[in-house]
């Protein structure tokens, strides 16, 4: 079950009271804690989080990569103390890039964000991998692995398009990962939500099925393939 990380609230609901932006990011994680301790308890809990990667280019575009990296750390920061308590098994990350579709070409890259999204309580990383702008961006994780007792989610399966992925082309990519850091820690998913918000969303509803669908079967290949 997914819930929105203490960043991500607060650059989307803006501070009208406390001295500082870190004042109010940690004072919503305190208040998000409640949130996250009722779900980790029956699910496990996705923190949705595209503050760490999407906020670069839109409330914090004027700042230097270095800038927004500080800011980054400081969310993730606030993140992890609303998760104390909270065993790592029990929590998935995911960040992107902004589930739209459009250039992306001012996206921060993924090699520069992950020492930070390292730095977060959680034992899960979920990632896009299948849009176009960050297929490549798997060798981020060649130069930089991925923490020994997480697993990966990579997205395999594009959020903002109808086209189709091929059952092959999703096995192939699943397969790539399970290279890099091994096939017990691969989870196949999506880039992201097909709504993030509700009643909007580039891909119809019929297509959305047909994609998971075709998702289901890439991993059964790729599963078949790897055992």
């Amino acid at each position: 079950m997914t819930a929105a990380s203490p960043g991500i609230v607060a650059t989307t609901m803006l501070n009208a009271h406390y001295d500082s932006h870190e004042a109010y990011v940690f004072a919503l994680a305190r208040q998000m804690r409640k949130e996250y301790e009722l779900i980790a308890a029956e699910f496990v809990l996705q923190i949705d989080a595209p503050d760490l990667a999407m906020e670069r280019t839109v409330l914090f575009q004027d700042k230097s990569a270095a800038e927004f990296l500080k800011i980054a750390e400081t969310h993730v920061a606030a993140l992890n103390e609303a998760l104390a308590g909270i065993p790592r098994d029990r929590v998935r990350l995911h960040c992107c890039w902004g589930n739209y579709d459009g250039p992306h070409i001012h996206d921060i890259p993924l090699s520069e964000i992950l020492p930070v999204l390292y730095q977060a309580r959680v034992g899960a990383l979920s990632l896009e991998f299948a849009n176009p702008r960050h297929q490549h961006e798997y060798e981020a994780l060649r130069a930089d692995p991925l923490p020994k007792d997480w697993l990966l989610i990579p997205g395999v399966i594009d959020t903002t398009t109808n086209f189709v992925e091929h059952p092959r082309l999703v096995a192939q990519r699943i397969e790539r990962f399970a290279g890099l850091v091994g096939k017990e820690r691969v989870v196949a998913g999506t880039d992201c939500g097909f709504g993030t918000f509700a009643g909007v969303g580039s891909v119809f509803a019929d297509v959305a099925w047909l994609k998971l669908g075709s998702l289901v079967e890439g991993a059964r290949i790729a599963s078949d393939r790897l055992w």
